[in-house]
């Protein structure tokens, strides 16, 4: 029981941070009807947990073994992050439930997987956070460490769902087109350090 909540907390503290994923699920729990929030939160669930297992049992050590292929990494996630900034920055959303929002599912499941395993710092950041704990585990407790760690995914993304979406009904068009322009902007800017990240290694 102890390891299992090492890794909820591990995993609470990994992914409550305002990043990319939570700016996703923000919005979408601002402007969709409450079944399609859900169902987002479930697919960028899934993308996390298996960012997470990846991380933990060593994907980043490939991309550190790796210079051409962390580059890569680093120069085609700035530019999709800053797309996705953009987006948002011009974005038109408005708050009335009663016009039909209907996006496409796979749309919802490509932007929860670049907003996840796009994200080149989140790869970094869960590498060396994850396998630097893993390394202290005792022997056979992986399982429950990553047990704990998928559940603080499942209770974070629901709980700001959920959240989100009973109290979305407080927020005018102007509020939701103010939090537009910040998470745009944000997003941007965390793009644009990236892409400097980019320029520093190939300088």
């Amino acid at each position: 029981m102890d390891i299992y909540l090492q890794g909820l907390t591990m995993g609470l503290a990994y992914v409550a941070p305002i990043g990319l994923q939570n700016l996703f699920v923000i919005n979408t729990a601002l402007t969709q009807p409450r079944r399609r929030v859900f169902l987002t939160a479930l697919i960028v669930i899934f993308f996390d947990v298996t960012l997470g297992l990846a991380c933990f049992f060593g994907v980043g050590a490939i991309m550190q073994a790796s210079p051409l292929l962390e580059k890569a990494v680093l120069l085609i996630g700035s530019i999709i992050v800053i797309w996705i900034g953009q987006g948002l920055v011009r974005a038109k959303d408005t708050m009335d439930t009663s016009t039909k929002v209907d996006i496409p599912i796979l749309k919802v499941i490509s932007t929860a997987c670049v907003v996840t395993w796009f994200n080149p710092q989140a790869l970094i950041d869960g590498t060396m956070m994850l396998g630097a704990f893993k390394a202290t585990l005792p022997a056979g407790t992986d399982f429950f460490f990553v047990g704990g760690f998928a559940s603080a995914s499942v209770l974070w993304f629901l709980s700001v769902s959920t959240v989100i979406s009973l109290f979305s009904a407080r927020f005018t068009d102007k509020t939701l087109r103010v939090i537009n322009v910040i998470c745009g902007v944000v997003i941007i800017f965390y793009g644009f350090k990236l892409l400097w990240n980019f320029v520093q290694m190939v300088m």
